[in-house]
């Protein structure tokens, strides 16, 4: 059985065909730039592939998932210029008569993190993943199921408690400014030191107020949903950067509820390579495809 996944994101489209078993057959990445010529040289990708069974898409977003709206299936008031009010699944429709899952890219980690850990043998039915890059986003799902009724959440523009030595810092969100994707996404390394994230060594103060930031949404993820594990993943994070959130994950909550080992609780990813969206996109297909 050929299954394709599309994780979209703002900067590429990762494009997949693969199986049941979550392999990869073939991949391909799609430079992200108008809507036209990304979602043509998408479809061209999937043309290649006669057996195709379903496709799974897992977009950057707001998008809309509510399928008795007429504007199911589209990107909605997103700020990546040009991809506002952009028909996704109705331009796949027009050459694919195939069942199309569609969801949010962080929407589609964390089915595919739920998913690797069933086959680890965690006895789990709830996580939240975090992505941490260009944007901020979190997927959650609770008793095996995706939270959001009226839409899809939107983790990445709640609000935080500022750090003491980050009060000039007026965050980068064009929506709500210092919000947490203003706080903490890839960019507001450049913002706020003239320096990219990566040439920015974790022995600096600036690590450490990001992850004062990502911690306290940890905590409200916690005390929200209380789920199994809390993953993180995107180009910001690395296993040092974790340790420093989960010091300030302990100091914040003080021990007000139990979520057992921290190094099992606040982790890293267990599909490498920031993969997990494709796996949930092949699990995502299978489904539709048995509705």
């Amino acid at each position: 059985m050929l299954l394709g996944s599309i994780e979209a994101g703002g900067t590429k489209f990762v494009c997949a065909v693969g199986n049941e078993d979550y392999r990869i057959i073939d991949s391909v990445h799609i430079k992200t730039t108008t809507p036209e010529e990304t979602l043509q040289k998408t479809v061209d990708y999937f043309k290649q592939f006669k057996d195709l069974q379903a496709i799974a898409v897992s977009s950057f977003g707001p998008i809309e998932l509510r399928k008795n709206s007429p504007k199911y299936g589209y990107i909605t008031n997103t700020p990546k210029p040009g991809w506002a009010n952009t028909d996704f699944v109705g331009r796949l429709k027009e050459d694919f008569d195939l069942p199309i899952s569609w969801t949010t890219d962080v929407n589609g980690s964390a089915y595919g993190e739920y998913v690797m850990a069933t086959l680890f043998n965690e006895k789990i039915e709830s996580l939240v993943y975090f992505t941490i890059g260009t944007g901020v986003g979190a997927g959650e799902i609770v008793n095996g199921h995706f939270v959001g009724d009226l839409g899809h959440p939107e983790v990445g523009h709640v609000r935080l408690k500022r750090h003491p030595d980050d009060m000039d810092f007026k965050g980068i969100c064009p929506y709500h400014g210092d919000c947490l994707e203003g706080l903490v996404s890839g960019p507001t390394f450049e913002a706020r030191t003239g320096k990219k994230g990566q040439d920015i060594p974790l022995t600096d103060h600036v690590w450490d107020i990001m992850a004062f930031y990502v911690a306290q949404a940890a905590i409200q993820e916690t005390l929200l949903f209380r789920p199994a594990k809390i993953v993180f993943g995107g180009g910001v994070v690395s296993e040092p950067f974790l340790k420093k959130v989960r010091a300030q994950f302990k100091d914040l909550l003080n021990d007000y509820v139990d979520v057992g080992d921290l190094d099992k609780y606040i982790v890293m990813p267990l599909v490498k390579n920031n993969g997990s969206a494709t796996v949930g996109d092949f699990a995502l297909a299978v489904e539709e495809l048995n509705k």
